[in-house]
């Protein structure tokens, strides 16, 4: 299917069942979360709620009233000169992978970014996944390091790779 069908939207409350769904796949399953215990609904209303009173996007892909996936930055870190900085986190259902999805919702937390003035977009990318690695660089981000053994799951070390792209104008003058 084509990804025209496909509705990107920030996220409402009756989308967090889905939402707690799809994340939990990953947490119980992948290396992209380095959470051992999947939160519930109500635990990820609470966080895309911290993500909205800090004036970013949070946002959901549906097709025919089912989600297929979410996507969202949240601060890089909290100290004040990192406020132009922030994280992306992308979660597709594993029904929907490779159907364009993911470079949809990512697409749309980047312009959501840039309306909010940000200028840096970092990946922290839970495995170092290839995968993910491959789908950051396609939506323009650039190596910015790797992490070993950052993080203990499903019984192995885990690397971390960190990516990055500009918003907007980047580094190239002072922020608004």
């Amino acid at each position: 299917m084509g990804t025209e069908s496909i509705a990107v939207r920030e996220a409402r409350d009756a989308d967090m069942d889905a939402v707690a769904g799809i994340y939990g796949y990953h947490v119980r399953h992948g290396v992209a979360s380095f959470e051992y215990d999947p939160p519930n609904a109500t635990e990820l209303r609470r966080r895309r709620d911290e993500v909205h009173a800090r004036g970013l996007p949070y946002v959901v892909a549906e097709r025919d009233s089912h989600l297929l996936g979410f996507a969202y930055a949240s601060p890089f870190r909290l100290r004040p000169a990192y406020r132009y900085t922030v994280e992306d986190s992308v979660y597709v259902h594993p029904d929907s992978v490779r159907e364009g999805i993911g470079r949809r919702l990512l697409q749309s937390v980047i312009d959501g970014c840039e309306a909010a003035g940000r200028r840096r977009l970092v990946a922290v990318i839970g495995g170092a996944d290839e995968r993910s690695i491959a789908f950051h660089r396609k939506c323009g981000f650039e190596d910015a390091g790797r992490l070993e053994g950052a993080g203990w799951k499903h019984d192995r070390w885990l690397d971390l790779a960190l990516m990055q792209r500009a918003l907007g104008a980047g580094t190239s003058t002072p922020p608004g």
